[in-house]
């Protein structure tokens, strides 16, 4: 899914046009403070944790959104926002 600029959150672009260094994982786009609390349970306490789960996925949407879904109870509209995020950061700096 192809996210028009237009509707891309100010959260995605801040996140997304900068190297990610040590971001929490509340930076990521659709990860409010609930979910990122449920990723620290999960033991994913920085953004670049994600980043790996999201990798291993081989940054299939489908996959990462369901692992999302299932592992901290994101929405769809969450779990997709984060997915394109990360697609974004990783088009830009991978």
């Amino acid at each position: 899914m192809t996210t028009p600029s237009s509707t891309t959150s100010q959260k995605h672009k801040a996140f997304s046009g900068e190297p990610m260094r040590d971001k929490p994982v509340e930076d990521l786009a659709g990860i409010g403070s609930v979910l990122a609390s449920r990723l620290r349970e999960q033991g994913f306490n920085k953004a670049y944790n994600v980043l790996g789960q999201f990798l291993l996925l081989e940054m299939d949407q489908e996959l990462f959104c369901d692992w999302l879904k299932d592992t901290i109870k994101a929405n769809s509209k969450q779990a997709k926002d984060c997915h394109a995020c990360l697609k974004a950061w990783c088009d830009e700096f991978l």
